[in-house]
């Protein structure tokens, strides 16, 4: 496999799953698919440039996938359902799959902050929003994004 050349790969600004109550929270999001780059298909990796006042998702945990986070740059907030904690350079977090945690990350300082994203591709997943009227279901390459009550948005 030859060498991934970062600068020449597509970036993704925002999440375009979220409907669009949501997406405000990831606007400043800059995702760059590194995994797909290299043919991974059991596992990604992105890289992931929050702007100030981003974050990387709304609150959340998966049913089937394992998810880890290192940072590169920056200094952000991980919040999670107990809390709050502070993200320097070389600090990481991880969920282990159908761990009920919700978390995200938000860049509150006022320099870009970047992060290396690493998970797992499961075939078909569940994905949880604590306290949103919002949850994701994916079988195969299909993707619903739902109401709580099981209606599409």
């Amino acid at each position: 496999m030859p060498k991934i050349e970062i600068s020449k790969l597509e970036t993704r600004i925002g999440s375009p799953n979220y409907p669009p109550a949501f997406k405000p929270a990831c606007a400043g999001r800059h995702k760059t698919a590194l995994g797909n780059a290299a043919g991974l298909t059991q596992f990604g990796v992105n890289l992931t440039r929050l702007e100030p006042g981003a974050a990387t998702s709304i609150r959340h945990w998966h049913e089937n996938e394992d998810e880890f986070v290192y940072v590169l740059a920056g200094e952000c907030v991980l919040i999670e359902d107990d809390g709050e904690s502070i993200l320097k350079v070389g600090d990481g977090a991880g969920w282990k799959a159908n761990v009920p945690n919700g978390h995200c990350i938000v860049n509150r300082s006022k320099a870009d902050a970047l992060l290396l994203e690493v998970g797992t591709r499961a075939p078909s997943e569940r994905a949880h929003y604590p306290g949103s009227d919002l949850k994701l279901e994916r079988d195969g390459t299909t993707v619903r994004v739902l109401h709580l009550n099981g209606e599409p948005y």
